[in-house]
């Protein structure tokens, strides 16, 4: 079985101006997730905002510095993830697509195949 990183992007802005109706049904289209892919789930945590980041950087000459925020400068900023455990693909992208982050506008997901070092 192979493991997946679920990333979760989307729009700091957006997801902080949720009613408290629509915070539900996202955190209720989540549990349905969870349900749905049980001991699939390796792990998962949502973040806090990207405002509270921090990168840490070369400056080509040995040096390294710390600043505050995201690595990069973008409207999407990772929000949170999933490990899952899946048998392909095509698999852990049927899980995801209940991810409510899949279907609006202001957000996606990005799946990405984790390597296995053994």
């Amino acid at each position: 079985m192979a493991k997946y990183m679920i990333l979760i992007y989307g729009d700091d802005q957006q997801w902080g101006a949720m009613s408290t109706d629509e915070r539900e049904a996202h955190e209720a289209a989540h549990a349905a997730f969870r349900a749905d892919a049980g001991s699939k789930i390796a792990g998962g945590e949502e973040l806090e905002l990207a405002t509270t980041a921090t990168s840490l950087r070369s400056d080509g000459a040995g040096r390294v510095t710390a600043t505050d925020g995201p690595f990069l400068e973008t409207k999407e900023a990772l929000g949170g993830f999933y490990l899952l455990e899946a048998d392909d693909l095509d698999e852990a992208m049927g899980l995801a697509y209940q991810l409510p982050e899949v279907h609006a506008g202001h957000s996606g997901v990005e799946i990405r195949p984790v390597v296995d070092h053994e």
